[in-house]
């Protein structure tokens, strides 16, 4: 029931993912709601981040399904020409659809949507940005992440993020990204099969930390048998201007030419100005807001869930993140996110999924660690003559039989990731994988043929 003593029962400063679910489902439990969303609602994954980058993602696969095609006695009579101006225009009338959604499934919840900028006051109070003051029993900060740049990168400002890739007014014919993770080796994939002469920049040795070795070095292969530049182990000292275009100098003595430098070299939480200071709210060194598993900040009344807590930076981490405050609060059940066993997908070309340990992490936790894996021409490349193998890899305790971690690189890699992540999370065995039948002729039987260990490790 809404308390008097408040204007609303809850707050919720962010209309992403996760604060557009958690608003729902409070006021689908009876609660006062309000929403407040400085820009368009959906947040970064609906509006600048996943879904948009998904659909650039399936344009850009279509430079090589039209190569594959004549393996299969396809005769494309002229060259195929791609429009940039023309996809723009796609992806924003489906943002736009989705934009309007979300407004739409707020509204019928029953939560008050104000689409202003809102700042914290204090532990029951927001300041919105017109100057009305509007006080809560519970508030709610899900204001997501932003891209970072390195203020110490001399010239950074000439550079663009992922924010600024989805509206390019053109094509650049030649690309230097800088990073080595997700958004990286993406916008890599993206740029290159749109036709961009496209070179990836990274400090690290290896791309995709946190994922399994073999993964990222056979990504990695890949991506230089595609066509892409990697330079690794190098970073930029300095952004400049060049004519008509722009110039990355390195470290290591390179000079990188480009139309355009993207900096995707993370992400951090956007907590800046919030006024996380005047309600008490503790941060970490990152700036994220630190939280129970309950999501509940150091300040009773306020609370915060996905990418501004930094724990696991994906949407439906976020979005279950939400729902789980939401029953917890106004809806009468204790409920706590379980992080473990979460799946994750690079939509990079080509596609990487991934869950449980990796092998790196399973012998860091297991005295005895089977890895089963293989590496095959898939069956459509057979026709097509496309020079690109798919890997598969199974972590298995070599105690219990339970698998641990499940990783592939290739087509499809994340549909079946998300099938695979059901059975690892319910603690299937490698003898229950081997007991499924396969299903013929299709790449995902390969998980459940492997019969024969890669490599046993035992301490």
């Amino acid at each position: 029931m809404p308390m008097t003593e408040f204007d609303v029962d809850l707050f919720v400063i962010g209309a992403g993912s996760g604060g557009v679910r958690a608003g729902r489902i409070a006021a689908q439990h009876g609660a006062k709601v309000m929403v407040a969303e400085a820009d368009r609602v959906g947040g970064t994954c609906v509006i600048r981040g996943c879904v948009p980058k998904k659909l650039f993602v399936y344009a850009s696969r279509y430079a090589e399904e039209f190569e594959d095609a004549a393996g299969y006695g396809w005769t494309i009579p002229e060259a195929p020409r791609f429009d940039w101006p023309t996809l723009v225009a796609g992806k924003d009338r489906q943002i736009d659809a989705l934009n309007a959604a979300y407004i739409r499934n707020l509204g019928r919840s029953g939560a008050e949507l104000v689409q202003t900028r809102a700042t914290l006051e204090g532990p029951h109070a927001v300041r919105l940005g017109d100057g009305r003051l509007v006080t809560a029993k519970v508030i709610l900060v899900a204001t997501g992440s932003t891209a970072y740049r390195d203020p110490a990168l001399k010239g950074h400002e000439l550079a663009i993020t992922s924010n600024e890739a989805f509206h390019l007014p053109k094509l650049p014919e030649k690309i230097v990204i800088v990073g080595g993770g997700y958004i990286a080796v993406e916008f890599a994939g993206i740029f290159h099969g749109l036709g961009v002469e496209t070179t990836l920049l990274h400090r690290g040795d290896k791309l995709l930390r946190g994922f399994d070795d073999d993964l990222r070095t056979g990504l990695a292969e890949a991506l230089e048998k595609k066509g892409i530049r990697l330079v690794l182990g190098d970073q930029p000292v300095a952004i400049e201007k060049d004519g008509d275009g722009l110039v990355v100098r390195t470290k290591g003595g390179l000079s990188l030419e480009a139309g355009e430098v993207m900096l995707a070299t993370g992400r951090k939480p956007n907590t800046e100005g919030l006024g996380l200071d005047r309600a008490g709210v503790e941060t970490d060194g990152a700036g994220a807001i630190t939280v129970d598993e309950h999501s509940q900040s150091n300040v009773p009344s306020i609370y915060a869930v996905g990418d501004v807590t930094n724990r696991i930076n994906l949407t439906p981490v976020a979005i279950r993140e939400g729902h789980a405050f939401a029953d917890t609060l106004f809806g009468g059940r204790d409920v706590v996110v379980d992080h473990l066993g979460v799946p994750k997908a690079v939509f990079s070309q080509p596609e990487l999924g991934s869950v449980g340990l990796t092998e790196a992490e399973a012998l860091d936790e297991f005295p005895a660690v089977d890895i089963y894996k293989t590496s095959f021409k898939p069956l459509k490349n057979g026709l097509s003559g496309r020079d690109e193998r798919m890997m598969m890899k199974l972590v298995v305790d070599g105690t219990s039989g339970r698998v641990l971690g499940c990783h592939i690189l290739g087509h499809d890699a994340a549909e079946m990731i998300q099938m695979v992540a059901i059975a690892v999370k319910l603690g299937a065995t490698k003898a229950q994988f081997d007991a499924t039948m396969a299903l013929h002729p299709t790449a995902a039987e390969e998980l459940v043929t492997m019969r024969e260990p890669s490599v046993r490790h035992r301490r």
